[in-house]
């Protein structure tokens, strides 16, 4: 029998699976056990300011007049709107871990020239850009891959500024754009429950078959350029598309869309958010059920899948040929999708969107084959049943999984990794390790852009992500125990996918100037993490008091249930606490929490 989670929720809101939004007294801790900075503090200190000083020098660089990106504008997947969206990455989080206010400010307004720049810019030959490659703020009409790569600093900017009118109505817009409630975009099928094309934007869905010409832009000279796909030449652009043309009908890769749901919900846009993105979600785990706990990559126009549950763009059965090469490559994007399920949930606390994913790895493993005696599991599904065989078992999103349901027996499939070893005590010099690596990484990204002898009429959009300095990945595991999905190769068995949301299980705020991101001079370090426990340190290494807040989760969707320090524990019972560092004072502290047990929010919590 399905369950509607929505129902289950609404009476989860009163009782016990997510308590009410009201929040307890707050709790107060003080800490003033003389601490010693540890090396992990320092190097936390100055990642945080030496990302700040990299990015202002790149944004001196590579943006210009009106606060555009100074490359050639062009339409296309491969060095569209989305990669120029990109310049910024990462910079808003490591404003909310703690990054002065400057570097948001900068990716604020970058946002606004690059949202200008594409409204401008238009296209001479393809049609849907001619009046411009943005409508309304928002890509006229392109995948999701793509639409969520673009839209991967707009979705964190909800951590650093949840009062700005501008982004809620944004997002409000945004979302209304697949929400069904928007009269002149028809995306979305409310009884059918799907999106209509893999092509979709603010101008619609493409409901016909797609051209080489949609995907790969106009006609230009790509001699003056890096071709980051190793084209020589547009008419092998153009080819890399021959066989994008099956985009009607609905792609899991669309799901995508439901992370403007959550953050419009969070943002405190209503509950119809909500309820889109769940009904929607939910669709796609009826139809994986229904094809035997696998996630199909098409969806008909009706909303059904059928025999051909594997085909279309990004499909189970997508291998389209490289122009230069002649060779057929994989594109199975559907395990991209995983992130989405992540949004159901943070909006239900149900692990069943996870779980589900479990069940889809151990369907692909049972298919696996001897091939020249190594057991091989397959990574694809054609008309000719399972082909793309890879030795070993299939672990893709193992990761993903693992982190969502913290269970022993998903551990394995997380794959090996040295956080993961920090995590269960066996490799120590990890956070200091990982921290200078990212050191090191500002540093190179900073060499590379001091040799960028490029002009703007040199530069697609894309040339500027690999110089982007802003590196946040230590400091996510380190400092929330979180996951930095955005950033490739991040773990062995994840896909990189843009625009999702930072999960973590910690983020803190500076109760003094009230904004997110620790205070100045402290540090924290997520030691342990299990399903009801985190452990954390604390340390202000500083000549100043600081104070503070803890809160469970990015969305405050972790209720903290107690704190330990020293032996005594404290009741909380709430979404946070606050904590007084006394200058050069820190402390371990050990949390009981319970997952996923808070309607997700992105309000302050001075605020709530």
């Amino acid at each position: 029998m399905t369950i509607d989670r929505r129902q289950l929720l609404a009476a989860g809101a009163a009782g016990a699976l997510l308590p009410a939004a009201a929040r307890p007294r707050p709790a107060t801790m003080r800490l003033a056990t003389p601490m010693a900075p540890p090396r992990w503090a320092v190097l936390q200190r100055r990642l945080l300011a030496a990302n700040a000083a990299a990015c202002e020098a790149f944004f001196a660089k590579y943006v210009g007049p009106g606060d555009a990106l100074q490359v050639f504008e062009r339409w296309g997947a491969n060095d569209g709107p989305d990669d120029a969206a990109e310049a910024t990455n990462d910079w808003v989080t490591l404003h909310a871990l703690g990054a002065p206010d400057r570097l948001l400010t900068l990716a604020q307004r970058f946002w606004e020239g690059h949202l200008r720049q594409y409204t401008a810019a238009r296209t001479v030959e393809v049609p849907i850009a001619r009046q411009g490659m943005y409508y309304r703020e928002f890509p006229v009409q392109m995948d999701w891959q793509h639409n969520s790569e673009g839209l991967t600093t707009f979705n964190v900017m909800g951590m650093s500024a949840p009062r700005d009118p501008k982004l809620v109505e944004r997002t409000r817009r945004y979302a209304d754009f697949y929400t069904g409630r928007d009269p002149t975009v028809a995306n979305y099928d409310s009884q059918a429950r799907i999106i209509r094309s893999v092509l979709n934007g603010s101008r619609g869905p493409m409901l016909r078959r797609a051209t080489p010409l949609d995907w790969a832009g106009d006609p230009f000279d790509t001699s003056a350029f890096h071709m980051e796909h190793g084209e020589q030449n547009y008419a092998q652009t153009l080819a890399h598309y021959d066989e994008y043309g099956d985009v009607v009908g609905d792609n899991p890769l669309n799901l995508q869309a439901t992370t403007l749901g959550l953050n419009a919900y969070a943002l405190g846009a209503g509950e119809r958010y909500r309820d889109w993105a769940l009904s929607y979600l939910d669709a796609w785990m009826d139809r994986a059920r229904a094809n035997g706990d696998l996630v199909p990559s098409f969806a008909a126009l009706d909303g059904k899948v059928g025999k051909d549950w594997w085909r279309g763009v990004y499909g189970w059965g997508f291998s389209p040929r490289v122009p230069q090469t002649g060779s057929r490559e994989n594109r199975n994007r559907v395990p991209r999708s995983i992130t989405a399920f992540y949004n159901g949930l943070l909006l239900t606390g149900d692990r069943e969107y996870l779980h589900l994913w479990r069940r889809q790895n151990a369907r692909i493993n049972a298919a696996a084959k001897r091939i020249d005696g190594v057991l091989s599991a397959p990574t694809m599904y054609g008309a000719d049943g399972w082909y793309g065989w890879k030795p070993g078992p299939y672990r893709q999103s193992g990761f993903e999984i693992w982190y969502a349901t913290q269970d022993p027996a998903d551990l394995a499939a997380a794959g090996e990794h040295p956080w993961i070893d920090f995590l269960h005590g066996r490799n120590p010099a990890y956070p200091e390790q990982a921290l200078a690596a990212d050191l090191d990484r500002v540093a190179a990204r900073v060499k590379l852009r001091e040799e960028d002898r490029t002009t703007r009429m040199q530069r697609l959009a894309d040339w500027t992500i690999d110089i982007n300095p802003a590196s946040a990945t230590a400091l996510i595991q380190t400092m929330t125990g979180g996951l930095h999905i955005a950033r490739p190769p991040w773990s062995p068995t994840s896909p990189p996918q843009g625009g999702v949301p930072l999960h973590c299980r910690l983020r803190y705020f500076d109760a003094d100037r009230r904004r997110a991101g620790v205070p100045e001079d402290v540090a924290a370090l997520v030691h342990a993490l299990g399903d009801r426990s985190t452990q954390v340190t604390l340390v202000n290494t500083g000549a100043t008091a600081r104070t503070l807040v803890i809160q469970g989760g990015t969305y405050a969707e972790h209720r903290i249930d107690s704190v330990t320090l020293d032996g005594a524990a404290q009741t909380i019972g709430g979404r946070d606490l606050t904590v007084r560092l006394e200058p050069g004072c820190g402390a371990r502290l050990t949390l009981v929490m319970t997952r996923y047990a808070n309607r997700p929010t992105l309000s302050f919590p001075w605020d709530r």
